[in-house]
């Protein structure tokens, strides 16, 4: 199952559709363009690669694991800090931040400006989505090798078919066929 399809089954999508007073399409439009990049992020977080914590296990307790995914469910604002601290963790620059949402603009043909308020959401949502699956708190099937192995099978899209939703988008946005759209667009920014 698609990560993007398993956010809109648990409400996640029109939690952000309605916080951000848009449609329930664009909010999906928005997640299937970001969530590459964004899971790209925690992959190389999880592999150790982004320095600061101690891998995504860390990231994960450090910011409330799947409690962030509640905070979008809730019908209340949503305090977006601790989806800014994922993406900062991740990310390491606004200026990636910026970017990510300046290639996702070209690609699901949403404006710029949504898609970074939608970025922390989406954080905070996969983050949540992540903890309660590595908990065992979530009936959706995770893959086999722990953190790292769901996050390759997310981003390879196991579950998908024929190139199709994310995993097509991935294999798109992904040029050097290593999975993981952020390092290529971090490689053209120079970081």
């Amino acid at each position: 199952m698609q990560i993007a399809e398993m956010l809109a089954q648990m409400g996640g999508l029109s939690s952000m559709a309605r916080e951000l007073g848009v449609s329930e399409a664009d909010a999906r439009r928005g997640a299937e363009a970001l969530l590459p990049t964004i899971l790209g992020g925690l992959k190389n977080q999880a592999q150790g690669q982004s320095g600061g914590l101690e891998g995504l296990g860390g990231l994960l307790s450090k910011l409330g694991g799947g409690g962030l995914m509640d905070d979008v469910l809730a019908s209340t604002p949503t305090n977006v800090a601790p989806g800014n601290d994922v993406l900062g963790q991740i990310f390491r620059s606004k200026d990636v931040s910026r970017a990510v949402a300046e290639q996702a603009s070209a690609t699901s043909g949403l404006d710029a400006s949504l898609l970074r308020k939608m970025l922390p959401l989406l954080a905070m949502l996969a983050t949540g989505l992540m903890a309660k699956q590595a908990s065992g708190k979530s009936a959706t099937p995770q893959s086999n090798g722990g953190l790292g192995g769901m996050l390759g099978g997310l981003l390879g899209g196991n579950g998908g078919g024929g190139g199709g939703g994310i995993g097509g988008l991935v294999a798109m946005l992904d040029t050097d066929g290593d999975g993981n759209p952020l390092n290529d667009l971090m490689r053209k920014m120079g970081k």
